[in-house]
């Protein structure tokens, strides 16, 4: 336990102690929830879909902890060109608790994120309509994290470039976020889409904020639990494999 600790806080010092990270997460959420939520607001009104930034909201803080939690992975990666993961890896503790701790640490930081992006959210105009469901919702939200950074550790594991890294990340967070209902209802669209969006995790962690949020959940919110935390544990027992794999 003293080792899932240390790592645990270990990954909070390394959050924390970039200004310009956090700084730098933060734009692209604020871009999405101003440009898109005022430039297609009256759109969506005229649609008869009401507020926009009421819609968008959830979907934005689920982005915000989607791109944190799984940029988590390439600190491994890192770690590995200079030697700082041989240390750890070396010392008499279980890669697992190792794992553990590094997926904690990462998700408990995507969260904390994901919670200042709410309250961005709240400052240019969002309305949670269930205030006292704000706790459940950072619940779901720490599930997202941790499903995500343990993503993120997985692929890591088997790779040695920062660049390959980044070019897979981005080639699968992209279709996660634009597929999963973020930015979009999930009723009425073509099947094609409508399969794509039921089979993407994400949607049912963007469900669940919606649900918990706005009383809106297009899944039902026990369903969306339900998927979230099986997901996160495959996820989360095949990461923990990799990284079991993991050579020094």
């Amino acid at each position: 336990m003293n080792t899932i600790y240390i790592l645990w806080l270990r990954q909070l010092k390394r959050y924390f102690r970039s200004k310009s990270r956090i700084i730098g997460s933060l734009a692209q959420p604020l871009l999405f929830l101003v440009a898109l939520g005022f430039g297609f607001g009256p759109i969506y009104e005229k649609a008869g879909g009401g507020s926009y930034i009421q819609f968008i909201a959830p979907g934005i803080i689920a982005m915000s902890i989607l791109f944190s939690s799984i940029f988590f992975g390439i600190e491994i990666i890192w770690d590995k060109q200079f030697g700082f993961l041989k240390e750890t890896l070396v010392a008499p503790v279980s890669r697992f608790n190792i794992m553990i701790g590094r997926t904690m640490g990462g998700a408990t930081a995507a969260t904390i994120q994901g919670i200042i992006v709410l309250a961005l959210s709240i400052a240019i105009g969002f309305r949670p309509e269930n205030w006292v469901y704000i706790g459940v919702a950072i619940i779901f939200m720490f599930i997202i994290a941790v499903l995500f950074t343990a993503l993120g550790t997985a692929i890591a594991s088997k790779m040695e470039d920062m660049h390959g890294f980044q070019l897979i990340i981005n080639f699968l967070i992209m279709p996660l976020f634009f597929l999963s209902g973020a930015l979009f209802p999930l009723q009425g669209l073509p099947k094609t889409i409508t399969i794509i969006a039921a089979i993407n995790p994400l949607s049912y962690g963007v469900d669940a904020l919606r649900g918990t949020l706005l009383n809106t959940a297009h899944f039902g919110i026990a369903l969306d639990f339900v998927v979230l935390t099986s997901v996160t544990m495959i996820i989360f027992v095949i990461g923990s494999y990799l990284f079991s794999k993991i050579e020094i």
